[in-house]
């Protein structure tokens, strides 16, 4: 099953970047994922397989927009 990702979701990756930072900020969705990188504001294009093969753990998770939705009705 795929990872439930939104804009604005902040991730720790399992390696350091080499500015020494280990979160990442997700700025793109689709087949691929845009990150930047917390510490040096360096942007990344990774497959969603290999985002979702590097994620340890979800610092943030920003609202997701069913969820606001079905509050609503």
């Amino acid at each position: 099953m795929p990872m439930d990702i939104a804009l604005k979701d902040v991730v720790r990756l399992r390696k350091p970047h080499p500015c020494g930072g280990y979160e990442w900020t997700v700025v793109r969705l689709g087949a691929d994922i845009g990150i930047v990188c917390n510490t040096c504001q360096h942007r990344v294009l990774l497959t969603r397989r290999e985002f979702e093969k590097r994620v340890k753990k979800f610092v943030f998770k920003a609202p997701r927009e069913n969820e606001t939705h079905s509050e609503a009705k």
